[in-house]
């Protein structure tokens, strides 16, 4: 929750509060590297891979190394598994997946 003074400070900025809060967000952005983008990608192929796939042979590593960043070896351990869900998970594990219904 912004506060009275933060209130007043965007007030003061060039093209009001508004303009303000997008180019903090944009800046904020650039300076994330990408760090917030390639978490949520993670997060939501551990949910889909969580739901489906635990019972799969290498699920555990497939996870560590996901989470690791390590991407050839994220394909690597999922080569046995169903192409579709092979597939899916790696498309979902990409910072702005292109999914089918996304």
């Amino acid at each position: 929750m912004l506060l009275p003074r933060h209130w007043e400070w965007l007030a003061t900025q060039p093209g009001g509060a508004s303009q303000a809060l997008r180019r903090l967000v944009d800046e904020a952005r650039r300076a994330d590297g990408g760090q917030t983008d390639r978490k949520a990608a993670h997060e939501r192929t551990y949910r889909f891979l969580s739901g489906l796939a635990g019972d799969f042979p290498g699920y555990e590593e497939a996870i560590r190394v996901l989470f690791a960043g390590e991407d050839q070896a994220f394909a690597g351990r999922m080569a046995a598994w169903p192409p579709d869900v092979r597939d899916y998970a790696l498309a979902l594990a990409q910072p702005n997946p292109k999914t089918e219904g996304s």
